[in-house]
């Protein structure tokens, strides 16, 4: 991510206050209490990247990619706040985690 999306999210959520959130952390919150978590599919391109693509998201496809599995997964949980048009800064509010090697979820 970043450092200007980083900047520019942290700024929002400063003049917002702390007791105003994105209706889209309320949609996602929604979305894990009502379905199954978030689960990936993960293919390695011929460049060694590795691209993630959700298999079973009810709004579309989650699609992000990385160089690693390491940084893959914080792509993943961005991703999936990008989907439902949540600044990153939300991210602890949201607390997307990885319940197992491909599934995602509200925890």
């Amino acid at each position: 991510m970043s450092l200007y999306k980083q900047t520019k999210d942290q700024l929002i959520k400063m003049m917002l206050g702390s007791a105003a959130v994105p209706s889209g952390l309320a949609e996602l919150h929604h979305y894990f209490r009502v379905y199954e978590p978030i689960t990936f599919s993960h293919e390695v391109q011929e460049d060694g990247s590795i691209v993630a693509i959700s298999t079973n998201f009810r709004y579309g496809s989650i699609i992000t990619s990385a160089p690693n599995l390491a940084e893959l997964d914080s792509k993943i949980k961005d991703a999936i706040l990008t989907a439902f048009s949540v600044p990153s800064s939300y991210s602890k509010e949201a607390s997307v985690k990885r319940t197992t090697e491909s599934e995602y979820a509200f925890a």
